[in-house]
């Protein structure tokens, strides 16, 4: 699956993730800008979800925003009414950030808990 993801260009834990998702076979384009907070509105990413960077699936439209793992996009890509799915804030174990402890949540765009790993 191919991902644009658009980030700010002086954030390194944005490429940790990026790296994280190319290991898991996704094909991520890093797109850097200095207005991410345009890019999150015009795609619909609700603010008290933002985080630091916005990938976009582009055979499905969905979004992933942060650090939110492979394996929970595999899952949010089972279900295409889900718009998106997110890592709100830049938690200290999701991709990118450190190591997953199995508390990490993920909630899709309505703030519903989605996923714990």
């Amino acid at each position: 699956k191919a991902i644009p993801v658009y980030q700010d260009p002086n954030c390194g834990c944005c490429s940790g993730w990026v790296d994280h998702m190319r290991g898991e076979g996704f094909e991520v384009t890093a797109i850097k800008t200095q207005d991410v907070t345009s890019v999150k509105q015009k795609l619909g990413v609700p603010a008290q979800l933002s985080s630091c960077h916005t990938g976009v699936i582009n055979e499905t439209g969905q979004i992933v925003e942060g650090h939110v793992p492979a394996n929970v996009v595999r899952k949010m890509l089972t279900n295409p009414t889900i718009k998106g799915v997110a890592a709100p804030g830049m938690p200290v174990n999701a991709p990118g950030m450190g190591t997953m402890d199995g508390n990490l949540v993920t909630v899709d765009f309505t703030g519903k808990p989605f996923s714990k790993d």
